[in-house]
């Protein structure tokens, strides 16, 4: 008989386990090896590079860009997060390394107007500002006469490229003004009060003498929102896609005009609002008041933020510039005021004008300008987030009707004025931001870019629910809250999930985990922890015994020393 041959048998479901060749550790960015080879630094012609590697950058220009302060020391915590925590701060180095190279690239410096021997620039006229600066420059400043349709409001898109005006007697139009091209004219045949360009120059909202309507740049109605009717001012907040209306009824309403519905209605319960502008930043809105006061808003409250009385009679206009640190406003009592928005809301300058200001606005680099009757007088500073000189003015023009409307273009040194004469454009050196985020507001961008840049800043709107006075202040954590959530859990549970365990040694082997030392253990253990208790108790109370002396020998330098004791010294106490 033959003998059965031998077969290796393996079973089916068995697999050969292999190393993986992923690794779990965090890779940090190794530093590029350095060339030995002095001819690799050569050029194709043979002559060596006399300043090799990249260029110097200083370190302060590098410090504006930084945003994780190296003070702070990394919290204990596991050897992974401190990792990550690592790979983070030089990636962030490096992000600042590159925004101070690319700062050389922003040529462009804000403009200024100079007397010459200690002139007086106020007596400067439009006129010779005109012949001084380039072609392209002069082409900025226009006049048109609408004396038929006047009284005008006007209102400058995002991107400072296009421009819009409503008439009182229904005349609305939108043009391309550095081309001079016009994109669309109509008359809606009903009074215009106030006119806003949506989150792009494409939609243009007009508050007529009835309901609010919505059109396009080519002038066609798109919608008529009944719900906001008798509408005086609007304002638009471009980073929460919302519309705010102030009404002769005395309602506040925001308008979220992604999804064509309205997140609130407040009644500010102070009659007719006809005086509100925004704080840019923090998307807050002002309302001026008959009884001389300012309230802030913001849809999440059904009350006002803060209440500021301004003025002894009704506030006239209000104006905030773009840092959200000062507001300027202006009343019946012909006072121009100035406050600090920083939590204290007092007065910081004021001045009083021969003719009460109707009109205000803030400038991108802190320029305040002052319709007055037909004179626009414009204060300056000594910089962006300066607080204006209000002593001398920086220019003054004056107009062929009374002012109706103002307001400074973005990223051009241009204020647009709308009067009952018709529309100017005042050429005002040194007040707008030389440069700009193209892909932010960029004024070249094309169809393409701005339907691309639509799609972005609605995956980025954010929600009503945050405004607030302190957007810093999302960013904080709410301890609060976070403990009451922390007890609700411990009662709905029965026990505190993130309480420490008690200790519980580890059995050894070899007759090693005896009854005795596992119960030695584990009073080591607790005297430790009671010995830390004691030890930081102990600092504590030294800590205190320290400030308690040092405010006492605070109180005895404050008392006067006496020569001698008096008879009255009896009745201290």
């Amino acid at each position: 008989m033959s003998r059965p041959r031998r077969t290796n048998f393996r079973p089916k479901n068995t697999h050969i386990l292999k190393k993986s060749r992923i690794s779990k550790k965090l890779q940090v960015p190794k530093k590029p090896r350095e060339r030995k080879n002095p001819e690799s630094q050569r050029s194709l012609s043979g002559a060596q590079d006399p300043f090799p590697g990249p260029a110097p950058v200083p370190v302060d220009v590098v410090q504006k860009f930084c945003r994780i302060d190296k003070s702070k020391k990394l919290p204990r915590c596991r050897s992974k997060t401190r990792n990550r925590l690592k790979v983070a701060e030089t990636e962030e180095e490096e992000t600042s390394v590159t925004a101070a190279r690319s700062e050389l690239l922003l040529a462009e410096e804000p403009g200024f107007l100079e007397g010459e021997d200690g002139e007086d620039t106020a007596k400067i006229l439009q006129a010779d500002i005109v012949e001084a600066v380039d072609i392209a420059s002069a082409a900025k400043h226009f006049d048109l006469n609408l004396r038929q349709f006047g009284p005008y409001r006007v209102n400058y898109s995002r991107t400072g490229r296009h421009l819009a005006f409503g008439g009182r007697r229904g005349h609305v139009a939108a043009l391309d003004w550095v081309t001079k091209k016009l994109m669309c004219e109509i008359n809606v045949m009903e009074a215009v009060r106030d006119i806003r360009f949506l989150h792009s120059e494409a939609l243009l909202a007009v508050a007529q003498n009835r309901w609010l309507y919505i059109y396009d740049n080519q002038g066609i109605e798109l919608h008529c929102i009944r719900r906001c009717d008798r509408v005086t001012r609007l304002e638009f907040l471009p980073f929460h896609f919302l519309l705010a209306t102030a009404s002769e009824t005395g309602f506040l309403t925001y308008l979220d005009v992604s999804v064509g519905k309205i997140v609130a209605a407040l009644n500010a319960r102070a009659g007719r609002l006809d005086v509100m502008t925004q704080n840019p930043y923090n998307a807050v809105i002002h309302l001026g008041h008959s009884n001389g006061t300012v309230s802030l808003w913001s849809p999440a409250v059904k009350e006002p933020l803060v209440k500021i009385l301004c003025h002894r009679g009704g506030v006239r206009a209000v104006a905030v510039d773009s840092t959200g640190t000062y507001m300027a406003t202006s009343g019946l009592d012909h006072q121009l005021k100035i406050f600090d928005l920083r939590g204290t809301y007092q007065p910081l300058r004021a001045r009083t004008l021969p003719q009460g200001a109707g009109h205000l606005a803030f400038s991108q680099r802190g320029l305040l300008a002052a319709g007055m009757g037909d004179v626009v007088n414009i204060w300056a500073g000594h910089g962006k987030a300066s607080l204006p000189s209000l002593e001398q003015p920086y220019l003054t023009h004056r107009l062929s009707g009374p002012v109706h409307g103002l307001q400074f273009c973005p990223f051009e040194d241009v204020l647009g004025l709308g009067h009952s004469g018709g529309i100017t454009s005042m050429l005002v050196p040194g007040s707008a931001e030389p440069n700009f985020d193209g892909l932010e507001s960029n004024p070249y961008r094309s169809r393409k870019q701005r339907q691309e840049w639509e799609v972005k800043a609605l995956l980025e709107k954010v929600p009503a629910e945050l405004i607030c006075l302190d957007p810093r202040a999302l960013a904080e954590v709410d301890v609060i809250s976070l403990e009451q959530k922390k007890k609700e859990r411990i009662e709905r549970l029965g026990y505190d999930p993130e309480a420490k365990t008690p200790f519980q040694p580890k059995p050894k082997q070899k007759g090693r985990s005896s009854t005795a030392s596992l119960v030695k253990r584990k009073r080591k253990v607790m005297d430790k922890e009671h010995r830390d208790k004691v030890r930081q108790s102990l600092e504590q109370q030294q800590q205190q015994q320290e400030q308690q002396q040092q405010q006492q020998h605070k109180q005895e330098k404050a008392k006067p020393m006496r020569a001698r004791p008096s008879a009255l010294d009896r009745f201290v106490r």
